[in-house]
């Protein structure tokens, strides 16, 4: 979430808001390395849910702070519980999904799963989130989730502003050449140009990941390129079940690309696939789209969305129907109809048009 941060600023300061960024100090963190998981993650709970809050309220008091013509924007909905110590009528909020929080709830089609505790973190969350009265949602699909888990009660109703506002690009995502690209990412073990299927992303069940294993094996010997995992290396799980079905040899890992590395990638693969059971908004659909890459994503909201007739569409729970689906870019006219609507496509997305919806969202359309 810095990175949107960061890009939120740089857009409000570009349309003449200064905007500073508010941050936890990682310092009962900074003994763990990591804070993600285990003990770590609820020492790391100190600096955001104590400390921060501590610095929150003194800042609140200086005089500067409680000027007027200030406003507060929380960037993550997962930080709602910070509402309840800023003024709500100068206050917003941007949801980037509901998935762990359906998920806490037993909606099984969130892919996320809990435990007791997490249950209860993730009430309290929503418990503040619906409260807001000013927010932003990063797709139209996320925004019905969270109307949804409002119905039937009080917070539902009431002067409430809620405004469907696409993200931007969080980096600068644009085709490389081959003479660019192949230097980067031949060394990593790509043999050949435009003779990979990519993905990008974690090893979480709702990105779906054994499905791309399950492309090539249903394409058989029709086409012999290579598989790349980039993002999170490949659990033990996902590689043996490439084993299992004799394609370790064909397999490519890139763990944590640095940028230049990703816009290569996507610039020089056959196909973007991205066969996620659950997102709140896909990044890498438009990443990939906006490198030259055409793509094929899941037919599950809110990838038709975002891809808005751009990319082709399958049922995630089929790999016939992906590979059917990259059997149909093997035909150059459509392969480069598709390229070309996905940059026409990626347009929606610039950090320009997000700036102006968020003001507008705030009360501040020039």
């Amino acid at each position: 979430m810095q990175r949107f941060a960061l890009m939120l600023q740089s857009g409000f300061v570009k349309e003449g808001y200064p905007t500073t960024i508010w941050k936890p100090t990682v310092i009962f963190g900074s003994i763990f390395q990591s804070t993600q998981s285990g003990i770590g993650k609820w020492i790391g709970y100190l600096d955001k849910w104590f400390i921060f809050q501590l610095v929150l309220i003194s800042r609140l008091l200086l005089k500067k702070i409680r000027n007027e013509e200030a406003l507060f924007h929380i960037c993550d909905h997962s930080n709602a519980p910070y509402l309840r110590f800023l003024p709500m009528e100068k206050t917003s909020i941007t949801c980037h999904d509901v998935l762990a929080i359906r998920g806490s709830m037993g909606h099984a089609d969130a892919y996320c799963t809990a435990t007791p505790t997490g249950k209860l973190y993730q009430k309290w969350i929503l418990s503040h989130l619906v409260q807001v009265r000013k927010l932003a949602a990063v797709s139209r699909f996320t925004l019905n989730q969270l109307i949804d888990l409002q119905k039937n009660t009080d917070l539902n109703k009431g002067n409430k502003h809620y405004q469907v506002i696409h993200n931007a690009f969080n980096g600068d995502f644009k085709p490389m050449t081959v003479k660019q690209a192949f230097p980067l990412i031949q060394n990593l073990g790509i043999a050949t140009p435009y003779l990979y299927m990519l993905h990008v992303g974690s090893n979480h069940r709702r990105k779906n990941r054994k499905l791309i294993l399950d492309v090539a094996n249903e394409l058989g010997t029709e086409w012999n390129g290579q598989i790349c995992f980039a993002g999170e290396a490949p659990d033990s799980d996902l590689l043996e079940y490439a084993v299992s079905l004799g394609l370790m040899d064909r397999l490519v890992i890139v763990s944590n690309p640095d940028h230049m590395t990703l816009r290569a990638l996507y610039s020089l693969c056959e196909a973007f696939i991205f066969p996620s059971f659950s997102e709140g908004f896909g990044w890498p659909l438009i990443e990939a789209q906006a490198c030259g890459a055409p793509v094929i994503a899941s037919s599950i909201q809110p990838m038709p969305e975002i891809s808005e007739g751009s990319a082709l569409h399958a049922d995630p729970s089929h790999p016939k129907d992906f590979a059917n689906a990259f059997r149909m870019l093997q035909k150059q006219n459509l392969k480069l109809e598709m390229c070309k609507k996905g940059m026409m496509n990626i347009k929606r997305f610039s950090n320009k048009k997000m700036t102006q919806k968020y003001l507008s969202l705030f009360g501040l359309t020039k």
